[in-house]
């Protein structure tokens, strides 16, 4: 099992600090989650039939022509690999880089010849793969790749029966960067698309995926029956459907972004990212890592390549507080070790 974000026990035990002491940072997910709404009475009682109303908010919210619903887009990264494999064979897989370390992990696990690129180098390696990967805006770095540019690559890989797989996970506040609308009619294209991060409903599992019917339709068998669970459904409709909330969350959420990297740049920190998250690669990860932990401060750790530290939204003004106060004793403790060299 890789590590991710969110694993708030590991400090629990490690740290010794009771989990309701911890300002955890180490997600990118929206801290002013959505309300979920009352749940029908027999919500837990019956199996959860296939909902057109489910499939069609989700359409009108990401612009899709048509999508599947499935139990969080983890489950279509690990079911992707697999049906590529069923009905095309060992493929040559290129995984944008640094990114969500799942989608290299799925591609190499299911025996495909996967390398990840840097997101400079992709135009030079679309000739030579048959899927590619990538995260817009990516998940840590917030690079970009223009609309225009991820259509041209579809077509490329389509020629020759690829895939080209888009994961907009992060992609709420940025509308403008979405290829959702082209999946009907680019052959290969698939995006992926998630309510657990700007919905704040990580623990609902549920995503969705667009792309054309022979594609979608092998994943609805793949994934089987019953994929998604009643109380998602109907909890992922009310959200998807609420566009006052969606409109006064996506403004709030920029805004706080920015606060967030003009703290950081406060304390000498250049970072980039999106609203919901900003990152940059610390030469001193670990002990940055362990210095905010060790004021219960939760951030998530990147050990690969040259390291680096991930930071998600404080959800409240203390949070805010908190957070300055444990830049404040890094840099104090940075500035004593330089001192003391």
């Amino acid at each position: 099992m890789l590590e991710h974000g969110g694993n708030l026990n590991d400090a629990v035990i490690r740290y010794g600090v009771a989990r309701a002491d911890w300002l955890d940072l180490s997600t990118g997910i929206n801290p002013d989650f959505y309300p979920a709404p009352s749940l029908r009475a027999d919500a837990w009682h019956r199996l959860p039939e296939a909902s057109d109303d489910l499939a069609a908010a989700a359409c009108a919210y990401y612009g899709a022509p048509q999508m599947l619903p499935v139990a969080g887009t983890q489950a279509a990264i690990q079911a992707l690999p697999q049906l590529r494999l069923r009905e095309h064979g060992v493929a040559r897989v290129v995984v944008a880089a640094p990114a969500y370390a799942e989608h290299a992990h799925r591609w190499q696990q299911a025996g495909h010849a996967m390398r990840e690129v840097g997101y400079a180098d992709l135009p030079d390696t679309v000739d030579a793969c048959d899927v590619m990967v990538v995260c817009n805006p990516n998940n840590p770095t917030g690079a970009r790749v223009t609309p225009d540019v991820l259509l041209r690559w579809a077509q490329q890989l389509a020629a020759r029966g690829g895939w080209l797989v888009v994961d907009e996970a992060f992609g709420d506040t940025t509308p403008q960067l979405s290829v959702a609308a082209h999946t009907g009619a680019q052959a290969g294209l698939i995006v992926l698309r998630s309510v657990g991060k700007f919905f704040g409903l990580a623990g609902v599992r549920l995503g969705f995926v667009a792309a054309q019917d022979t594609i979608l339709n092998g994943l609805r068998e793949w994934l089987g029956p019953w994929s998604v669970s009643g109380p998602a459904q109907q909890i992922g409709i009310a959200a998807l459907r609420d566009s006052d909330w969606q409109q006064g969350t996506r403004t709030r959420l920029l805004a706080a972004g920015e606060r967030l990297q003009r703290l950081l740049a406060d304390y000498g920190i250049d970072s980039s990212g999106s609203a919901m998250y900003q990152w940059w690669p610390e030469p001193n990860a670990a002990a940055f890592h362990d210095c905010m932990a060790r004021q219960s401060i939760w951030v998530r750790l990147f050990t690969r390549g040259a390291g680096g530290i991930r930071l998600g939204l404080p959800p409240d003004e203390a949070g805010w507080q908190r957070l300055q106060q444990g830049l404040q004793v890094w840099r104090e403790q940075t500035e004593h070790t330089e001192h003391s060299a």
